[in-house]
């Protein structure tokens, strides 16, 4: 049941994303992003208040941990980085993306700020305590939005090679929130809005990087050729 309820995460994502290859080339913002991003985020902000969204997450922990205690692992604090780090060992491999190293990490660190500030501004003002007790900064998931957020930058530099390269960074993303849950640090609700959290930011990133790179760095080289 637990593995079962994380298939429509990544169903969500996939489909509304990994598989289209044309919606998202030109810089602007495409529906099913906007969509299938959104859905994820208020799902989670449902799951605050909404006490059906509240049982299952309580469910959920209830048959992962309470009815099966065992050792936590680790693995998606380490996880959470490996579709971001694929990038880059993909290119010194001579496996070229869509941007070159300058310009791909401008678009990497702009993701990050974008969520950073969402997530933490989130955690602040929202103050949800975590399953375990071990803080009031669960929502939404840092390691989820994280995740996704480093999934849809292999994807986009990428997916004109190949749609696995896509398929493979989100399903590492979708398994750093499964085991978020399974170390019950987060609830189910708090990785799904982390996902969407992670998935807007990239997405943002990449729809205003042809304004940045336009305005912004066209003009330092510009002006470093004069």
């Amino acid at each position: 049941m637990f593995m079962r309820c994380f298939l429509p995460l990544l169903f969500l994502v996939q489909s509304g994303c990994v598989f289209s290859q044309s919606a998202d080339t030109l810089g602007r913002p495409s529906v099913a992003a906007l969509v299938g991003g959104g859905m994820l985020v208020g799902y989670g902000f449902a799951a605050l208040k909404w006490q059906p969204l509240v049982s299952f997450d309580h469910t959920v922990r209830e048959k992962v941990w309470m009815d099966n205690p065992h050792r936590r692992l680790p693995v998606d604090d380490y996880l959470q980085y490996s579709p971001a780090l694929a990038v880059y060992v993909l290119n010194a491999a001579g496996v070229n993306g869509r941007h070159d190293l300058r310009d791909r990490t401008i678009i990497y660190v702009m993701a990050n700020a974008v969520l950073g500030a969402g997530v933490l501004g989130l955690k602040h003002v929202i103050s949800a305590e975590r399953p375990d007790g071990s803080g009031d900064d669960g929502f939404p998931s840092g390691h989820s939005a994280t995740a996704f957020a480093a999934a849809e930058f292999l994807r986009q530099e990428y997916k004109d090679r190949s749609v696995w390269y896509g398929i493979a960074g989100y399903t590492a993303a979708v398994g750093t929130s499964f085991f978020r849950v399974y170390n019950d640090k987060h609830w189910f609700s708090e990785v799904v809005a982390g996902a969407g959290i992670g998935f807007l930011a990239a997405k943002a990133a990449y729809w205003v990087w042809p304004v940045v790179e336009r305005k912004v760095i066209g003009k330092k080289r510009e002006k470093f050729v004069e």
